[in-house]
């Protein structure tokens, strides 16, 4: 893999979600990675599915069968639900419709959903004007934004119902689970012909931004480490740079690489993935 950080403007952008600590930067690693799995997971699961990206590209390019996403926070869950349904299309025609303006996005934002499409719908707006995506409790909504556009800066009606559509139409190949990531690995831990896509919240070592970023940010991470080791197919994790992974990884006789990325404030960072054998990305 290329020693320099990936450009984002690259990857296909395919999830409806501007989402803290997306994985869109992954992508090419994640398909190489996948490209060299014999034979071809019958399936792909993603337990801390988020805004999903890894799934949704591996769904998109055959990379896998099928693709299972996985989500326990129960706003980002609507929106899956909503657009893996019969109700996609309507979700799509209500964010084209929608007057985008501080006081419609307050008056929606402030009132109980009355179904489960309103929930998605009223999600997908919160995480377009909040900074930075985020949608847990407390979170701002933009002020400034791009050219002064404000909340309006992230707003793109067109694309958010291309996207939604488009995932919808490969909703054949796409399940969503509603539930807690690690039950979920415990469930299908038998499964040899299963791969996983692993993204946990940032929160081992005493990492904060997993705690501050989502609503279900609590992990045990040597737990995970340990599920993980036992599973008979393959697996790849990511987790910031950190001491404590590093040990972890080391003590479960895992292999470890780093990926350059940039972060928010086009800063350049690295980033750890771990899996069983990564010799193939330092080839």
């Amino acid at each position: 893999m290329s020693p320099n950080p990936i450009n984002v403007a690259s990857v296909p952008q395919r999830s409806p979600f501007r989402y803290p600590g997306g994985k869109t930067w992954l992508v090419p690693f994640a398909r190489q990675w996948l490209q060299t799995l014999r034979p071809r997971p019958i399936e792909l699961i993603e337990p801390f599915a988020g805004g999903g990206i890894i799934g949704l590209t591996a769904a998109f390019e055959g990379l896998a069968d099928h693709v299972t996403l996985v989500e326990l926070d129960d706003d980002v869950a609507s929106v899956w639900q909503a657009i893996l349904s019969d109700e996609a299309a309507n979700l799509a025609d209500d964010i084209l419709d929608f007057e985008l303006s501080l006081e419609n996005v307050t008056s929606l934002l402030s009132r109980p959903a009355k179904n489960l499409r309103e929930r998605a719908f009223q999600t997908i707006v919160r995480n377009r004007v909040n900074r930075g995506g985020i949608l847990a409790a407390g979170a701002g909504m933009i002020k400034t934004g791009e050219a002064g556009k404000g909340i309006a800066s992230r707003w793109y009606p067109e694309t958010l119902k291309r996207r939604i559509l488009a995932i919808a139409a490969m909703r054949h190949r796409i399940s969503f689970v509603h539930g807690d990531g690690i039950e979920i690995i415990c469930q299908n831990a038998h499964r040899a012909a299963a791969a996983f896509l692993i993204d946990p919240p940032y929160t081992a070592g005493g990492k904060k931004a997993g705690s501050r970023l989502y609503t279900h940010w609590q992990i045990d991470h040597p737990r995970l480490f340990d599920l993980v080791t036992a599973l008979p197919g393959h697996f790849l994790m990511t987790y910031d740079e950190a001491a404590p992974i590093r040990e972890l990884a080391d003590s479960h006789h895992l292999d470890t690489h780093l990926v350059p990325m940039k972060n928010t404030h086009h800063a350049r960072m690295m980033e750890l993935v771990v899996g069983r054998d990564l010799r193939w990305a330092r080839r």
